[in-house]
């Protein structure tokens, strides 16, 4: 197979799969709940290929451009319900089949605001579509002339979103990101515990030549153990102690050499960019984990991709964390790398990429999941649902800050992966 249609494939298949984790836990919330779902799709919005269930009446399918994806929830419209819902409602049950211009006749208002009290009831899914024309709407349910509209209003509110309490709805919203944060440390923990990892040594595979460690006789296969006062347990920690030094620095070096314990001074060099260097490389090491290390392995792995994240809210950080960063192109490029490198580096960026779709999207933005929790407890504080446009007012400026983050790390991923090489 052609590498570029592999890689595409690859692309495809690692989106879907989030997708689904993700968007499966929002479908299961919702469901356990008994909210009506009208449709699982993986994929932009747009043609597709579905089937419908018979049992639950949801639709599953793949749109034509099968990027992202999307669980239509009933009842989830932002605003304020409109005062007429009850009597139209009402009209439309009773008579069977309905359209906007008969409904705005009977209830003496526009064919907009009829139009649009009827598309919100046949989100509900107390009307559907006439499957012979293409503005009619026929009723699901059944009402006689003297049912109150009250009470048949609350019969079809009571498979919507809108009918949850504040703490359900506040569970449907955030169990996608639950669901990848679990995948996460699910496939993190097994690794981890059945193949364990390779770290950086303090072993040193090798010293540059005419560096201040050959120069201070450090040889290959020594082993550091001090910096200084410091006691260094990992690369990572003689790394810090190192350039917290400044170039030009005499410090005192502990190493162990053939099991015997030595000391040496060393006159630390200067990296191109000005830091303190001694001028060695690390060798590798393999660790095994048990189960319990692993999970624990696990939740600090977390933990430091949420800490990248909130690296994209410092202004000292900021600029070098979008550097860092891929967008679409480029995760598709390096998951389907590590797909030809076998399932084990394939199945650990799933999960990574995984991890890093559920921290994204805790983050308190509209339309993201967090920011829609963030609205859903603003107006519980407030005591009353915000009005439609200052909703949808909020979720597009978040919307056109993130489609903006999207666009410019496409055109990063671009230079970065097709003209830079």
């Amino acid at each position: 197979m052609p590498y570029a249609m592999s890689t595409i494939l690859w692309g495809v298949l690692t989106f879907s799969i989030l997708v689904i984790l993700h968007e499966g836990g929002h479908f299961l919330a919702a469901r356990t709940f008994g909210v009506k779902v009208h449709e699982f799709m993986i994929g932009l919005p747009g043609p597709a290929l579905r089937f419908r269930s018979r049992r639950s009446k949801t639709a599953f399918g793949i749109t034509a451009i099968p990027l992202g994806g999307y669980v239509r929830i009933a009842g989830m419209e932002p605003g304020p319900e409109d005062e007429l819902l009850g009597t139209a409602l009402k009209i439309a049950t009773v008579e069977r089949r309905i359209d906007a211009g008969r409904l705005a006749a009977a209830m003496g208002v526009t064919v907009e605001r009829a139009s649009s009290l009827l598309t919100t009831l046949a989100d509900w899914g107390s009307l559907e579509p006439a499957p012979d024309d293409e503005i009619s709407y026929l009723a699901v349910l059944e009402a006689q002339e003297d049912t109150d509209s009250t009470a048949l209003l609350a019969r079809a509110r009571s498979v919507t979103y809108r009918a949850l309490s504040k703490p359900k709805r506040i569970v449907v919203l955030s169990m996608g990101v639950l669901v990848n944060l679990f995948t996460a440390l699910l496939v993190f923990t097994v690794v981890l515990s059945i193949w364990g990892y390779y770290t950086q040594s303090l072993a040193l595979y090798d010293v540059l030549p005419d560096s201040a460690a050959q120069q201070a006789g450090l040889r290959p296969g020594d082993r550091i153990t001090s910096i200084g006062e410091r006691e260094i347990d990992d690369w990572f920690v003689l790394t810090q102690a190192v350039t917290a030094h400044e170039p030009g620095t005499r410090i005192d070096v502990g190493f162990v050499r053939d099991g015997q314990p030595r000391q040496t001074t060393v006159t630390l060099d200067a990296s191109e960019t000005g830091q303190a260097i001694l001028g060695v490389v690390s060798d590798v090491e393999h660790v095994e984990l048990s189960v319990t290390q692993a999970t624990l392995e696990s939740f600090r792995m977390t933990g430091m991709v949420f800490m990248a994240i909130g690296r994209f809210f410092s202004p000292d950080t900021f600029q070098e964390s979008l550097e860092g960063a891929r967008g679409i192109v480029g995760i598709t490029v390096e998951v389907a790398e590590a797909a030809r490198t076998g399932p084990l580096n394939y199945a650990w960026i799933v999960a990574l990429l995984s991890l890093s779709l559920g921290a994204l999207n805790i983050l308190p933005i509209p339309p993201l999941d967090g920011g829609k929790i963030l609205m859903e407890v603003a107006e519980a504080i407030a005591g009353k649902q915000f009005d439609r446009r200052v909703s949808l007012g909020i979720s597009l400026s978040g919307a056109l800050l993130l489609f903006s983050l999207i666009g410019y790390l496409m055109y990063a991923d671009v230079v970065r992966y097709f003209i830079e090489r």
